[in-house]
Order: C-alpha cells, then sequence, then structure tokens
C-alpha cells in the first residue's frame, strides 16, 4: 500500500528488530504504555547486543535464517507491522509470564523481552519485511517516519 504522509516507528536494537521481523518476536516489551494502534515501522537501531546474539535459542533462531551479529541490518527501516496492542505484564508463573488481558507468555517469546510486571509488551502484528532495508536515523520513543509505504 503506498502512503503520502508519515507512520510511527520504533527504533528497536539488535537483534530483537530482526526477530520481529521474522516473526519470531510478537512483543515488544517497554518501561512504558502507548495509546497509540496501527501502522508502524519496525527501526532496526545502530546498536547490536552481541550478548544477545550468542545466546540460545537466539543465536539459533538467526543462524536458521542466515543472519549473524556481522550481518544484521542497522540503521534502516526493515519491516512494518500493526501495533495492534499494549498490555501491561501482571505477574510471573512456572513457565513464563502472565499480561493483564489473560494471555500467557511462554518460552521463547518470554526470552526475547523484558516481561517483568509492570511492565508493558506491545503486540506486533501482521509484520511485513521490506524487500530492503531503507536506511533511516531512529529516535527514542515513537516517532514518525515519512518513508513512503507500508
Amino acid at each position: 500500500m503506498i502512503r503520502n504522509e508519515p507512520i510511527k516507528a520504533i527504533t528497536i536494537w539488535q537483534p530483537w528488530a530482526t526477530l520481529i521481523t521474522l516473526r519470531l518476536k510478537g512483543f515488544e516489551t517497554r518501561s512504558r504504555r502507548t495509546h497509540y494502534r496501527g501502522p508502524i515501522a519496525i527501526h532496526a537501531a545502530k546498536h547490536i547486543d552481541l550478548a544477545a546474539c550468542r545466546e540460545e535459542p537466539i543465536r539459533s533462531e538467526l543462524l536458521e535464517y542466515g543472519y549473524t551479529s556481522d550481518n544484521l541490518p542497522t540503521g534502516a527501516v526493515i519491516a512494518t507491522a500493526v501495533l495492534s496492542d499494549c498490555i501491561k505484564s501482571v505477574d510471573t508463573w512456572t513457565d513464563g509470564y502472565i499480561l493483564e488481558n489473560g494471555v500467557y507468555v511462554y518460552s521463547p517469546e518470554y526470552e526475547y523481552g523484558d516481561f517483568t510486571p509492570g511492565r508493558y509488551a506491545w503486540e506486533m502484528r501482521e509484520v511485513y519485511e521490506l524487500p530492503k532495508p531503507i536506511p533511516a536515523k531512529g529516535q527514542q520513543g515513537l516517532w514518525n517516519w515519512d518513508g513512503g509505504f507500508i
């Protein structure tokens, strides 16, 4: 779909941005709630969490798709999605975490974010990987990206 107006964007460290793009990570966890719902651009930050790239199951998931810490895209919008909900994490249980809407977060999803009670899970749906990363300068929080399409 071609859009003439900017859409909201979120900058996410690698490898987390790529895990969202590959539809392996359905929630981006944040310390703050957002009331925004709708289209969102996934911007891969220039920062790569090298320790996370070496941890299992992240390392195996990335390798399965041909990624290592050396070839993850950075400083670019790599996907679009729909930010469909923002759900507070309220409790832990034997095998994971419980969100305020009663959803249980299991492994490996809870290993891809900080679901500590009191934090928020931003639910990403309808993820679309862009054919090529589009270079862009990221920002903190939600920001407007005028890349032109989703």
